[in-house]
């Protein structure tokens, strides 16, 4: 087992080497393991939320069918409004279905943007390497420089004169 020193006060702690921790996002990302494990859960809370709601509220829920369908509509955001709970136990329920579908929504379109700007990076970082190896941005940049000094040499001369 590795000791670690402790930290002086006011020391910032060690951090994960960039490229490691970048490797760790990416394998979740890559593997897309995230999503499925949202919309598991996210599917299994409804289906809970239903199954509950039919029980403790059966004067609002006549069918099975209908606690289910409020879950659903309700995780969803949608709330068509033609079942709604008017016990307390079925507002409280309903409450927690709501704050499960936001939070689901939330981090859904956090992990889609997170996978685009991922993506986006790499090629950038892609591109930016094959431009280092063969050298083609340095000898347009310097082109570019000598193309410049040259201009101004010349605006220089006009002006002398």
């Amino acid at each position: 087992m590795v000791q670690r020193a402790p930290e002086a006060p006011g020391e910032p702690r060690p951090r994960l080497p960039r490229d490691l921790r970048r490797r760790a996002e990416g394998r979740a990302l890559a593997h897309r393991r995230i999503f499925p494990f949202l919309a598991g859960a996210t599917a299994l809370s409804a289906i809970a939320a239903g199954v509950l709601v039919w029980i403790i509220d059966r004067r609002d829920f006549h069918t099975l069918g209908d606690g289910l369908w409020w879950a659903l509509v309700t995780i969803a955001t949608v709330g068509y409004g033609d079942i709604v709970p008017h016990t307390a136990w079925g507002r409280i329920v309903g409450s927690v279905v709501i704050v499960v579908g936001v939070t689901f929504i939330a981090v859904l379109t956090a992990t889609l943007t997170s996978i685009f700007i991922s993506t986006d990076q790499d090629q950038r970082a892609d591109a930016a390497a094959a431009a280092r190896a063969d050298g083609s941005d340095d000898d347009t940049t310097q082109a570019l420089l000598r193309e410049l000094v040259r201009r101004l040499e010349s605006i220089e001369r006009r002006l002398e004169h």
